[in-house]
């Protein structure tokens, strides 16, 4: 069986998301990051980037990184639903899935939630916070045009950007209150509505 390793609330929860979706038998097994467990020799063992999330495979294998974990479910799994049906809609996928945990967690949300990463000066750290609130809030403009009224990201299917907007929309509302677009405020009620996201969303504590 698949083991997928998340800390509760980080941008694991979008995987988790995606293998309730799909329909997967797997254990999930929680790492307490502010407790330093993704450091712990284990954990390294496993993962020797030590963070989240980590899927270990039914062959023992394991992957790591958002993307490459949401794109092999795709391709197995959750063929069935979530697989491309041709090279433009796999490349433009893609492109929206790397903007968002690209731009919006990794230069945005990151300087919001961990600004001492990005400066050792304590009175820098709320022009920090500031400048990932403008990265997000433009990153989420930009989307919310893309989304407009479809009910997903890429139009009338679930796919796997999706996944990637659900839990950075979860730090947009439950973590960082930001004022969003109305149309991604509805659009994140509908996700979070769904039954694996109301699912992973209490098996995480988060709700």
């Amino acid at each position: 069986m698949m083991k997928l390793y998340y800390a509760p609330g980080a941008c694991s929860l979008g995987i988790h998301f995606l293998l309730e979706e799909v329909g997967a038998k797997y254990d999930a097994i929680a790492i307490d990051i502010k407790q330093g467990q993704q450091f712990t020799p284990d954990y390294a063992r496993l993962n020797p980037k030590s963070k989240v999330p980590l899927l270990q495979r039914d062959d023992g294998s394991t992957l790591t990184e958002f993307g490459a974990i949401a794109r092999w479910l795709a391709s197995t799994t959750g063929a069935q639903t979530l697989q491309s049906t041709s090279l433009e809609e796999d490349i433009r996928i893609t492109e929206t899935l790397d903007y968002v945990v690209a731009t919006l967690h990794m230069q945005g949300f990151s300087r919001i939630l961990r600004p001492q990463k990005f400066t050792p000066n304590e009175a820098d750290l709320d022009w920090v916070r500031q400048v990932g609130i403008e990265i997000v809030t433009k990153g989420f403009a930009r989307l919310s045009a893309q989304l407009g009224q479809s009910p997903f990201i890429m139009g009338q299917r679930l796919s796997i950007a999706d996944a990637a907007l659900f839990y950075t929309l979860f730090w947009a509302t439950k973590r960082v209150n930001l004022d969003l677009p109305q149309n991604l405020r509805d659009y994140y009620q509908r996700l979070s509505a769904r039954p694996s996201a109301r699912k992973v969303l209490q098996s995480e504590g988060l709700e």
